[in-house]
């Protein structure tokens, strides 16, 4: 029979008090610094980070705790091989619901959000995580977003800043602008679940585009998950082809009010080589030279056209299983590789946004413009064959597709009407939000000056504390209830001006706050060049897949604006990523309404955290997450137990080894 591990007396062991134990050495590990990263010291350089947390009434969640508690696991793996380990955390603490928040509960941004932080940042403790509280950073702090607006200046001076009037996506409900990204694959506010509309309106762009082929090219150097680099190419969306010129017809109505460059229209196509097969032209609707073109016949159809396009989002009007819908303007264009006149139609499934808003529809090989042509009517014509030759195509007929179509772009370049062209999915980043609770945008409006940025000794510039917040027009920053605040100098001239009432988009706040984390107290600079070159870019990167075409793409892209413009010395601020998975209840997914969330805190005030962080490290694969399962989270602290009575029993052999 086999001995006991234990003697007899085991029963009289001091029994697992976890509750003691956790704050006892929570206690002296803060103490002690024993977790203040050296960033002089001795071993590998090892920056791992956590997304920061947004800091919500509902506190940590489940979701919280698979991502902090494993990361800050293999954080201690690295520092007990030998690594100088640096990892920080902090609170992405601007945004829409803090606001909302007011406006039902007459409670202020800044009171909740202050609140939330403290009572978050006591429940972070609790996890036991190596965690640099002196380098903590709070993107709602000014001291914070001085610099986020001293990033936007920058972006200002180098022209990635503008300010454009456009079709926007609306949320009527959010009552706030969202870039494409925040639009969901259904069409609604990744926020509250709303339809979203198009709307016209001037706004303020970083110029993303510009860095389209760099942010592409570098994803090949990255170590991240293949299909998070997968979504950022198809998000960017790279294509080769040719913008072809086109003329509008001599009996065009208005065309002798056009100016000279608005007679002919350019397009961009991958398949030039079907440019004899074009029998239609497509405007969006929204497009600026559709009224001026309009036959007067077709005058009101046209503009009832437009109204009901303007309700519909991007993803509603681009849905491939929406049925095509459009009007004929009356208007005809030229072909260039022929002569022949072409209908010119409007309808919803083209985008001003994308390409020039106008396309040549080549129904024979595209399904869309098959589909559409096949409803009203309009010629179909082949012009090339299965195995990829170009027929009906005139002097090109024989020419295999792909060397035809360079030819082709060739022939017309001869007469100044096409050239070979690389276009882009991905949209310049539009940062306005008409919120409160956000990064003042850091420009005022001169009536002799015009617009003018603020200067950089003069920010930040801060939010007003008073606003009303349900006294604001619909559709109209908070901030415009302060006159106080919006009427200012001009810094200029020192005459009368405005200040920007919108605020920008909380992700400009997450783009660079990896930056700030080693020197978060600075107040002359966002951060310490040298220091930042040395210990960046952040080694292992830890977060949700969710914001692989949002938080992932702009960050990369301004790093590498500052990088350019000699601030950093690194293009690429993530070396390696990692997605947690997601945790099940009963198979489900975890929400509100569904009553099936899991609350850390009754498990961790009954088993302990180690408990808690140790079952989530046996889940399985991190990457994959896992379905939740009480007898299981009862097992490991079993586990933990025997480990407990197996140190108690050996505890005379440890004694005097040092920690």
């Amino acid at each position: 029979m086999r001995a006991s591990a234990y003697p007899k007396d085991h029963n009289d062991m001091q029994k697992y008090e976890f509750k003691q134990i956790e704050g006892k050495w929570r206690k002296a590990w803060e103490d002690e610094g024993l977790h203040h990263t050296d960033f002089d010291g001795d071993g590998k350089k090892c920056y791992c980070l956590v997304m920061f947390i947004y800091p919500s009434a509902d506190r940590l969640h489940i979701g919280h705790w698979y991502n902090y508690g494993p990361t800050d696991t293999w954080a201690r793996f690295r520092r007990m091989h030998g690594d100088n380990v640096f990892e920080p955390i902090g609170y992405d603490a601007f945004g829409l619901p803090a606001e909302n928040y007011a406006i039902k509960h007459g409670v202020h941004p800044w009171d909740s959000t202050g609140e939330n932080v403290r009572v978050v940042r006591e429940q972070l403790r609790e996890i036991g995580a190596m965690y640099d509280w002196e380098r903590e950073v709070n993107t709602s702090e000014p001291e914070y977003y001085k610099w986020t607006q001293w990033i936007f200046l920058q972006c200002y001076k180098a022209g990635l800043a503008y300010r454009s009037a456009g079709q926007v996506n609306w949320c009527p409900s959010c009552q706030t602008v969202l870039a494409n990204e925040q639009v969901m694959a259904d069409g609604t506010c990744e926020r509250c679940d709303s339809d979203v509309t198009r709307k016209e309106m001037v706004q303020w762009f970083l110029r993303i585009t510009k860095y389209a082929e760099k942010l592409l090219g570098n994803l090949d150097k990255l170590d991240w998950p293949e299909k998070t680099k997968a979504m950022q190419r198809n998000w960017i969306g790279r294509s080769e082809g040719g913008e072809i010129t086109f003329e509008f017809a001599a009996d065009t109505p208005g065309a002798d009010k056009l100016a000279t460059e608005e007679r002919s229209f350019k397009v961009f196509t991958t398949r030039p080589d079907t440019l004899f097969g074009v029998t239609y032209m497509v405007m969006a609707p929204e497009h600026p030279l559709v009224k001026r073109i309009t036959t007067p016949e077709q005058k009101a159809e046209v503009e009832q056209y437009i109204e009901k396009a303007s309700h519909l989002n991007e993803i509603q009007r681009t849905s491939t299983v929406k049925e095509k819908s459009g009007v004929f303007t009356g208007a005809y264009a030229v072909n260039p590789v022929n002569g022949e006149r072409i209908p010119i139609w409007i309808s919803d499934y083209v985008m001003l946004s994308y390409g020039t808003g106008i396309i040549m529809a080549v129904p024979a090989h595209d399904t869309r413009d098959f589909e559409f042509a096949s409803k009203f009517g309009l010629d179909i014509r082949q012009v090339s064959t299965e195995p990829g030759v170009m027929v009906n195509s005139g002097a090109f007929d024989g020419q295999q597709s792909k060397e035809g179509a360079r030819k082709v772009v060739e022939k017309l370049q001869e007469k100044e009407l096409a050239e070979f062209k690389v276009n882009f999915r991905i949209r310049d980043w539009l940062i306005s939000r008409q919120r409160y609770w956000g990064v003042p945008i850091p420009i005022v409006y001169c009536e002799k000056c015009g617009e003018v940025p603020v200067p950089e000794d003069q920010v930040p510039v801060e939010l007003p504390y008073d606003i009303d917040f349900k006294g604001a027009v619909k559709g109209v920053s908070p901030l415009a209830t302060n006159e106080e605040w919006v009427n200012t100098a001009c810094p200029t001239c020192g005459g009368p001006a405005k200040r920007e009432i919108d605020t920008m988009d909380t992700f400009v706040d997450s783009s660079w706050y990896f930056l700030r984390y080693p020197t978060p107290k600075l107040d002359d600079k966002p951060f310490e060049r040298q220091l930042s070159d040395s210990w960046l870019p952040v080694h292992h990167y830890v977060g949700g897949a969710e914001h692989a075409t949002m938080h992932l793409i702009y960050a990369r892209f301004i790093n590498m604006v500052l990088h350019d413009l000699g601030h950093i010395g690194f293009e690429e601020p993530f070396q390696r990523l990692s997605h947690q998975g997601t945790i099940t209840n009963q198979g489900a997914k975890m929400s509100k309404s569904r009553g099936n969330v899991i609350n850390p805190k009754s498990y961790i005030d009954k088993f302990g955290a180690d408990t808690f962080r140790c079952y989530l490290m046996f889940m399985g694969d991190y990457s994959q997450g896992g379905d939740w399962d009480d007898t299981g989270i009862q097992g490991m602290y079993r586990f933990l137990m025997r480990v407990w009575r197996l140190v108690q029993f050996n505890s005379d052999r440890v004694k005097g080894v040092q920690r």
